[in-house]
């Protein structure tokens, strides 16, 4: 049991995705301009994950050496396309919003990097919960990175005002998702070293 709560937990701290692994940069920098949008995007990334490493565990032994890396890339691709029309239908909002960066969810190095390491040589069940740990950490990254951009970018929380004004503009633009993150990487793995 304690071995099974960590392949979730090793997502959230010893290999998160984006302070530790540094993966997934192309997200995590674009889609956080608020907190919404943030945790938007990692639900997202989450459900091609989980679905993908539990499919690609039961392939990996009858998929020839060769042709294993497009094998899981149209494995992730169908994945993502099923979550695009699922939005489009469900959730057409938050699919406007996220708009190009959900068919790059095919291309996110997480994503792939977790079916070539790990899905490929471990267990159903296994593959399962370190996509579930893998994608909370991601999801937790990208809102804690929102929050804190949207924080700063506009004086709200999750589309709330609190702070009277503007804010500063910057950090809802490129350079301040550069600086946020880089200030967060910086604290988390301080802290995670403790």
């Amino acid at each position: 049991m304690a071995n099974k709560l960590s392949l979730i937990t090793k997502g959230l701290v010893k290999e998160n995705p984006t302070f530790v692994l540094v993966l997934g940069m192309c997200p995590t920098l674009a889609t956080t301009t608020s907190a919404v949008n943030g945790l938007e995007m990692g639900l997202a990334t989450m459900f091609v994950l989980i679905l993908s490493n539990i499919v690609i565990s039961l392939i990996a032994p009858v998929v020839p050496d060769k042709v294993h890396i497009p094998a899981y890339i149209v494995v992730i691709a169908t994945f993502v396309t099923l979550l695009q029309l699922l939005m489009q239908a469900f959730t057409p909002d938050v699919y406007a919003t996220l708009g190009l960066f959900i068919p790059l969810i095919v291309v996110n190095c997480i994503v792939l990097g977790r079916a070539e390491a790990f899905a490929s040589k471990n267990s159903v069940g296994d593959s399962a919960l370190d996509g579930i740990g893998i994608g909370i950490g991601f999801t937790l990254t990208l809102t804690v990175i929102g929050i804190v951009r949207e924080i700063l970018g506009s004086g709200s929380i999750f589309g709330w005002k609190f702070i009277a004004g503007d804010g500063i503009l910057a950090f809802v633009m490129a350079p301040g998702a550069f600086l946020v993150l880089g200030y967060l990487m910086v604290l988390f793995n301080k802290l995670a070293k403790k």
